[in-house]
């Protein structure tokens, strides 16, 4: 396959292998980014700015077919990230905004989005963007949101990733 093809994948590390992982398959030459989360620590004399990895034991590697089968065989790599079945492709808008965020922020602390129904959110993208409603149900990659509006009931499925809780 040409290296146009090449995709963003999520592997799934030993613990506390990330930098590790990342240097073997650097020198391999596979490109891999391993996201590290610059973080203040604090010792009995003195507080120290450290790099540390950004998500446990995950390293994001772009990879085309042919790759895969050497990435699996790095020490310290446990197996890709699947997803239905598949490895996870992960866009590359993503890990540019994971770049960017990191090179902007320090202490940056990673939490899944908590969503449930009855939460109160608000659209953020698409042709309800703006609106508040009411999660009514969740589904793996949707969610079902009621927006109550001049008298009406409105019911819409939205993509998780176009709503933000309001409260919980």
């Amino acid at each position: 396959m040409p290296a146009t093809s090449k995709k963003w994948f999520a592997v799934y590390t030993r613990p506390r292998w990330e930098k590790k992982v990342h240097k073997l398959l650097e020198e391999k030459g596979i490109e891999s980014y391993c996201p590290l989360n610059k973080v203040h620590r604090k010792w009995s004399d003195r507080i120290k700015l450290i790099d540390e990895p950004l998500f446990k034991s995950y390293v994001f590697v772009k990879v085309n077919e042919e790759e895969k089968t050497p990435v699996r065989m790095t020490n310290g790599v446990v197996n890709f990230i699947y997803w239905l079945g598949k490895p996870a492709i992960i866009k590359e808008k993503e890990i540019l905004t994971i770049k960017k965020f990191l090179n902007d922020h320090h202490d940056v602390e990673v939490r899944s989005l908590d969503i449930k129904a009855g939460n109160k959110v608000m659209v953020q993208g698409g042709i309800l963007m703006g609106k508040e409603g009411t999660i009514k149900k969740v589904l793996h990659k949707k969610v079902e949101v009621v927006i109550e509006s001049i008298g009406f009931v409105l019911s819409a499925y939205i993509d998780k990733s176009k709503i933000v809780v309001l409260d919980k």
